[in-house]
């Protein structure tokens, strides 16, 4: 998957949304469950303070009575976690009442340390070190015996194990990022198969187009939802204008072609019934605007055929007779032309061009070549996915090639074949249309075979 695509901009963006909402409602999901323990737990001291106290200060008593019902078995237990005590507070002196599970230790009254009451239940809270130094919750209610106002106040303190508290919010929390986890994985999983199904029918558009543009098929056909369907009558109309457009360039061509050739005919053919210096002249000119006329509008067909969709030729296929030929044609030099072309190599083109673009270069090697002449075709695919496939073409041969200074006067844009001296290079300049035409380029170079090596550089399907 590459970082540019959609596919990875969907699972990035659902990752990263996953990443941030998923620890936002753990620690949402933790922050309530832990107030709830800690309120679960608040709850119960408070019911045990206040039992505590309806059962040891009874109306009549002269002091505080142990409470019958002890309510949690741990009391019982040295240093359980779980206290309560009665203390004095006006009468310093007086008697403490206190679980077995203090035995000689005591708690400390968080009135008598300053800490306020709560104004709703009248309950002091404070978080302190028990008697083993684990740390306990202790809360706190002042009352007086008979629930009289002006008798002497006792504290009442019941204490509770925070590390039960820690403990339990402790093991909720691993678990609920175990499930978190678990669930960021199962969601990331499920959007990258998502994604993956939900964008498969563009790899369909792909292949489709693909087919199109390698001849297999006339225009995108099959099944596609809807919200590619407007895409899929887009291309197809793009496909049908373009075909429409290179219909009426031949048209034109073949209209301009038909409106020139009788006036240049006409003018030679009267030029010609005056034997004399200007009528040769006209006949030399008109000969010279027939041949551009010609050649340039060769080159407005050459231009339309490129512009066809699904034009696809199979070099070898083209080679392969050519090849036959020239060597019939060169057999008094026993040329033998080495072919190494593989099967898969395509041009994007018409035939007739490569036909043309190969048989000059083919035919110009024999012609100065000594008997040795190569053609390699190499299909070059390119660096990133969506760039276009290259065909290079080299025909090369033995003989006694260019000089730079040859070579770079051939490859001038317009150079007329006339004005090229005998031996360098006889087709070249129809090769180097036919390329510039498909968006390609010849270049010439010194062959290691000892002549010269011609270089194509076209579009492969």
């Amino acid at each position: 998957m590459r970082l540019d695509s959609i596919a990875f901009r969907l699972i990035a963006a659902s990752m990263v949304w996953t990443l941030l909402v998923l620890p936002a409602a753990g620690f949402i999901i933790y922050s309530l469950y832990r107030d709830d323990v800690q309120a679960s737990f608040d709850s119960r001291l408070e019911k045990l303070v206040t039992a505590i106290t309806i059962d040891s200060m009874l109306v009549g008593a002269a002091t505080p009575v142990p409470p019958n019902n002890l309510y949690e078995p741990l009391f019982e237990v040295t240093h359980s976690g779980w206290y309560w005590q009665i203390k004095p507070l006006d009468d310093q002196l007086g008697p403490t009442l206190k679980s077995a599970s203090l035995a000689t230790a005591s708690l400390p009254s968080p009135e008598q340390l300053g800490y306020p009451a709560d104004p709703d239940t009248n309950m002091r809270w404070r978080n302190d070190a028990g008697p083993d130094g684990k740390p306990v919750r202790i809360v706190e209610v002042v009352d007086t015996i008979g629930h009289r106002p002006e008798a002497p106040r006792y504290s009442i303190v019941v204490a509770g194990p925070s590390e039960w508290l820690e403990y339990s919010v402790a093991t909720f929390r691993s678990r609920l990022t175990l499930a978190l986890a678990l669930a960021g994985a199962a969601l990331l999983g499920l959007m990258f198969v998502q994604i993956r199904f939900g964008l498969s029918p563009l790899q369909k558009v792909e292949q489709a187009v693909a087919d199109v543009r390698s001849g297999e098929a006339a225009r995108l056909e099959g099944e596609v939802p809807a919200e590619i369907e407007p895409l899929r009558d887009e291309l197809n109309a793009l496909i049908q204008s373009n075909e429409d457009i290179i219909e009426r360039a031949r048209t034109q061509v073949g209209n301009l072609a038909h409106g020139l050739k009788t006036p240049i005919a006409v003018i030679a053919n009267e030029a010609r019934e005056h034997d004399s210096a200007l009528g040769n002249k006209v006949i030399e000119q008109t000969q010279l605007m027939s041949d551009q006329v010609q050649h340039y509008l060769e080159r407005a067909r050459m231009v339309a055929r490129v512009g066809a969709v699904g034009r696809i030729t199979p070099v070898g296929e083209v080679a392969a007779p050519l090849v036959r030929a020239l060597e019939k044609i060169h057999s008094d030099k026993a040329i033998k032309i080495a072919v190494d072309c593989p099967k898969e190599a395509r041009f994007q083109g018409e035939k007739h061009d490569l036909e043309e673009m190969l048989g000059n270069l083919l035919d110009n090697a024999c012609k100065w070549s000594n008997g040795r002449v190569a053609l390699n075709v190499r299909v070059v695919k390119p660096d990133k996915r969506t760039g276009p496939v290259r065909l290079k073409i080299s025909v090369e041969d033995d003989g006694p090639g260019l000089t730079p200074e040859q070579r770079a006067r051939i490859g001038k844009r317009g150079l007329r074949l006339d004005e090229t001296k005998p031996g360098t290079g006889l087709g070249l300049s129809i090769v180097i249309d036919l390329a510039q035409s498909y968006r390609g380029r010849l270049s010439l170079f010194e062959s290691p075979l000892g002549g010269l090596k011609a270089s194509l550089d076209l579009p492969a399907a």
